[in-house]
């Protein structure tokens, strides 16, 4: 069992200090419980990240918004801290100097201005939905001045426990009339992407996004801007989740605040989405690649060898994805083309785009578990991989993007996790198993091909389904 959010905090505009002539500073204002756990440290510079463009006063009040900020802690444990913002009247004593894009021109009567304030619940848990939902209530019963206890309303969340993975459901109420349910996943291991990477693809195409796909893997920096968020933290989801089997070990800050855009001249690989507003700022950034969310491209640096997937596993997928994506491209050019049948649902095409990566992966490392060997020098075996074993077997020593691959971080934890013999076996491992005979049998057939696309996105599909159900 695990708790479904570790602290509740509200952050509001501190008056006292400034960070600029036009810009504020956040202080936190309550944080429930007041005391850490023991497990999780309580999360430090949460004021930064819960106003990412900066803390900066409005004249006119603006509607709520809500998004997912990632922070990682000493241990490489992911914190995932939703932020509810809005924002409050009050009377401004030193007048609308402080407003953003107002200039100081001798005395201003006091104005009423409008200063941010956000609900943020910290968790060790990627339930977005959930957590926009419970925000959501404690927002309104804040606003609305409902006749329900806010504390209690927060303790119950902050002592909910949601069982392990495995498909349980847990049923819980904050205490407001309300009824929630959580399904956990079948299995935990693999990546919980609600609509992500079909919206990636939406925004970048498919060119795009495949190299996006082969820079992560050959460990170079990644950027995203736009101007939403919550974009941002989509976008950074999606392509996290296409390495799947493989984890992500570098920095991973889907939206980085504007007091930290030093970290974007760190010398390793990364992926990071920023604001738009700060454009000009990561314009002379030399080697990184930057993708525009909003304007559907991306800039790939000339200094950068940007290796792609080997052929033929290149036009495979390009084709697979053309097929799921736009599947009117086959017939498009028939004199009597068939009756067009409705697209599929934006959740089964999120899920389809990752089984094709699935199936990418499997013809990939096919055979890599023959070439661990177990090497016992210490109290417990160390696995070692045969990297030029494997490539010779493949035809592929000289291939570029393999051997980056190989030689990346990302593939040292795959090895060492999935190298075991006896370990706990998921999706991928049974693809490979049993599944990789019949991927090369489907190839130039794409009716088979889709067929499997689509038995692989239904068993992504039934492993999670994040529910949330509210009656009031």
């Amino acid at each position: 069992m695990a708790r479904l959010a570790d602290y509740f905090i509200v952050v509001g505009y501190d008056h006292e200090k400034t960070a600029g002539p036009a810009e504020g500073l956040g202080k936190i204002i309550q944080r429930f419980p007041q005391k850490d756990w023991e497990d999780t440290p309580f999360p430090q510079g949460i004021e930064l990240f819960c106003q990412p463009g900066g803390w900066q006063l409005s004249k006119e009040r603006k509607q709520p918004t809500f998004f997912v900020v990632v922070l990682t802690d000493i241990d490489s444990e992911r914190h995932y801290c939703s932020c509810l913002t809005f924002y409050e009247a009050e009377i401004n004593l030193q007048g609308a100097k402080e407003i953003e894009g107002e200039e100081e021109s001798g005395l201003i009567p006091p104005a009423e201005v409008f200063a941010p304030k956000s609900l943020v619940l910290v968790s060790r848990l990627d339930y977005p939905e959930i957590f926009r939902a419970c925000l959501g209530l404690i927002y309104t019963v804040y606003v609305d001045s409902l006749n329900v206890s806010l504390e209690t309303l927060i303790a119950n969340l902050c002592s909910c426990l949601v069982p392990a993975s495995g498909g349980s459901q847990k049923l819980f109420s904050l205490g407001a009339g309300d009824r929630q349910l959580i399904q956990t996943p079948l299995h935990d291991s693999l990546p919980v992407t609600g609509t992500s990477v079909a919206l990636l693809f939406q925004q970048l195409g498919i060119q795009n996004v495949l190299s996006l796909f082969c820079a992560v893997l050959t460990e170079n920096k990644v950027l995203f801007h736009s101007a939403s968020f919550q974009r941002l933290s989509d976008a950074c989801r999606a392509l996290e989740s296409l390495m799947f089997p493989l984890k992500y070990s570098y920095p991973y800050i889907p939206i980085l605040p504007a007091q930290l855009l030093e970290v974007l001249s760190s010398p390793t690989p990364f992926i990071i989405g920023v604001h738009s507003v700060f454009r000009n700022d990561i314009h002379e950034l030399l080697d990184v690649i930057i993708a525009d969310l909003d304007g559907g491209t991306i800039k790939i640096p000339e200094c950068i060898h940007l290796s792609q997937l080997p052929e033929p596993l290149l036009h495979q997928t390009q084709m697979a994805l053309s097929l799921v994506l736009h599947p009117d491209l086959e017939t498009a050019d028939y004199a009597f083309p068939p009756p067009r049948t409705a697209l599929s649902h934006s959740k089964m095409l999120d899920k389809e785009v990752r089984a094709i990566f699935l199936r990418l992966f499997a013809q990939l490392f096919q055979g890599y578990r023959s070439c661990l060997q177990l090497i016992r020098i210490h109290a417990e075996p160390v696995i070692h991989f045969h990297k030029a074993a494997f490539l010779g077997q493949r035809g592929l020593i000289e291939n570029d993007f393999l051997t980056k691959v190989l030689n990346g971080m990302a593939f040292a934890g795959f090895v060492s996790e999935r190298g075991p013999p006896f370990r706990a076996c998921d999706l991928f491992d049974e693809l490979v198993a049993f599944e990789v005979e019949r991927i090369k049998a489907e190839e130039g057939n794409p009716p088979k091909m889709i067929k499997h696309v689509r038995e692989l996105a239904e068993q992504l599909f039934k492993n999670v389904s994040l529910l949330y159900l509210l009656h009031f």
